[in-house]
């Protein structure tokens, strides 16, 4: 895609699943990726990956939770890679029950994961795009935040705040020219899907469940979102801002 090689993209989560495809295609690209995860070991193992294949690529053990810690993250790698250019948004955490069976414990988990987390790199990496007048920002939200998911009320809840902040930072961010945008993947077959679907024949019969309601027949691979991401991070989307995209095979079809 135009644009992206030799840009620096931070990926929090970027050591697992979707987050791992982000960053071994960003690299592709040419560009210079930061992967933000908790797993230093497992960062340190897809770094290693980009390298053998000719890329750039830095690991960086952080808490997305902490705003300090954010920061100072932030900083090293502008300060050993460059501005960051592109930043991604993918961390993300869920645990399924029903809402009247969950704790204000486990809210305050997934709360601080899924939505502070973002809003602190947000604000770690915005005041530098805006001083120079160019950035590009990719949440990466869930169809549970568009339609509801079962199961996942709190996740939801978040995921729907993180479409509308996304939708308020590109129109306070648009004169300056920062993309601000979200993708919406839905059903993919990651680690965070098999805990949330749990193991044995419940976990297989919401497989099979979700196999028959999306229309394409299967459940998304992390190499599904990859695409809409690195497009919406490119120059050919450089007059798009504050959108939402589903990649979902078809399950969620609402505007």
């Amino acid at each position: 895609m135009r644009g992206l090689k030799d840009k620096v993209v931070i990926i929090t989560g970027g050591a697992g699943g979707i987050g791992a495809a982000l960053s071994a295609r960003f690299a592709a690209e040419g560009s210079k990726v930061a992967i933000f995860d908790l797993n230093a070991a497992s960062a340190d193992e897809v770094v290693e990956g980009i390298k053998t294949n000719g890329g750039t690529a830095i690991g960086c053990a952080v808490d997305i939770t902490d705003h300090d810690a954010v920061n100072e993250a932030v900083a090293r790698i502008e300060a050993t890679l460059g501005p960051v250019d592109v930043l991604v948004n993918n961390a993300g955490w869920d645990h399924a029950d029903r809402f009247v069976n969950t704790t204000p414990a486990l809210w305050q988990k997934l709360i601080s994961i899924n939505l502070v987390g973002p809003l602190n790199l947000h604000h770690a990496v915005l005041k530098g795009m805006l001083e120079r007048g160019h950035g590009r920002i990719v949440n990466i939200a869930s169809d549970a935040g568009r339609v509801g998911s079962s199961g996942e009320s709190v996740y939801s809840a978040c995921k729907g705040g993180i479409i509308a902040f996304t939708k308020t930072i590109a129109r306070e961010t648009a004169r300056k020219k920062i993309n601000v945008n979200v993708v919406c993947p839905g059903p993919t077959d990651t680690a965070l899907f098999k805990d949330f679907a749990g193991e044995g024949e419940s976990g297989d019969k919401l497989r099979g469940a979700l196999e028959k309601a999306i229309p394409f027949g299967r459940l998304g691979q992390p190499e599904d979102v990859v695409g809409a991401v690195c497009f919406l991070a490119s120059d050919d989307a450089s007059f798009i801002t504050g959108q939402v995209i589903s990649v979902s095979g078809g399950l969620t079809m609402a505007g």
